[in-house]
């Protein structure tokens, strides 16, 4: 099979499911770092990502910083998408890891809440019922209870949020800056918000747990550039649903290497939430 030769949709789907991997397998890493702070594995996740973002801003001479204009927009992206990080590794490191990252991933869906609450864009009544059939799959996957088990749950829910809010500004950012300065500035700026906290916080790490974090910073590269590309080559509506390819690789990931698997429960939840984005998928188009 000729690559050059797919269709763009194709293409699209190869990289979403690559990013898909990606970001599986840096939550294994995160997970598998051990008990260390969250802002001590952000760090070193960004750090790497850094890296990965500068050798690709050199190849295609792109603006490190951007434009001034856009630097405001730059800023609350960045500073929402580490929150979600630094969310979202908190979750991971407390909840079975498909129902982390399948938490994570109700953040599309408060997209179109934060869309239409700051971006004015028309929301009806197949999105509504899109989102509080997701709410009720989240539902499933948290089971709520009054005691403090509840928390790493919620945490992740408030990940989603973060991370709906920094795509939200990515929206409005659009074509005005380049998606390679878009990851270097977020990248640049949660190292340098995370450092003083990581210093302040800092758990001595064997070499294996640097090593763990390392290939995390890694794999979310793979990620983030998978992602970037995928929605180069085809619009999101046509292939955004691929993204739940994360959920299978997270469920066989978290078997293998941690001998866990989600209760019936959350798989019933993971069924809602998909079912809910296939709706969404199938109006779209």
């Amino acid at each position: 099979m000729n690559f050059t030769n797919l269709s763009n949709r194709s293409k699209g789907i190869i990289f979403i499911i690559l990013s898909a991997f990606g970001f599986a397998m840096m939550s294994a890493f995160i997970k598998l770092s051990g008990d260390l702070p969250s802002f001590q594995k952000t760090f070193f996740r960004n750090t790497v990502s850094l890296l990965a973002a500068s050798i690709s801003i050199l190849n295609t001479k792109s603006n490190f910083f951007g434009k001034g204009a856009n630097q405001k927009l730059l800023l609350l992206r960045s500073s929402f998408g580490t929150l979600g990080i630094i969310s979202n590794y908190y979750a991971i490191d407390r909840l079975v890891l498909s129902d982390a990252n399948m938490l994570n991933k109700l953040s599309p869906f408060f997209v179109i809440i934060f869309s239409w609450l700051f971006l004015k864009e028309k929301i009806n009544k197949k999105q509504i019922s899109a989102i509080s059939i997701a709410f009720i799959g989240a539902l499933f996957i948290i089971k709520p209870a009054f005691n403090s088990e509840v928390i790493p749950s919620m945490i992740a829910v408030l990940g989603a949020v973060f991370a709906a809010s920094a795509y939200t500004c990515v929206r409005v950012l659009g074509n005005k800056e380049n998606p390679n300065t878009i990851v270097f500035y977020f990248s640049f700026f949660s190292s340098i918000v995370t450092l003083p906290l990581m210093l302040v916080t800092y758990t001595p790490m064997s070499i294996v747990q640097l090593s763990y974090l390392i290939l995390a910073g890694i794999f979310a590269s793979i990620g983030q550039f998978g992602i970037t590309y995928a929605y180069r080559f085809a619009p999101a509506k046509e292939i955004s649903i691929f993204d739940y390819t994360n959920i299978i690789f997270s469920a066989i990931i978290s078997l293998v290497l941690f001998g866990v698997l989600p209760d019936f429960l959350s798989v019933a939840g993971y069924i809602v939430i998909f079912l809910a984005s296939f709706y969404m998928l199938m109006y779209n188009k």
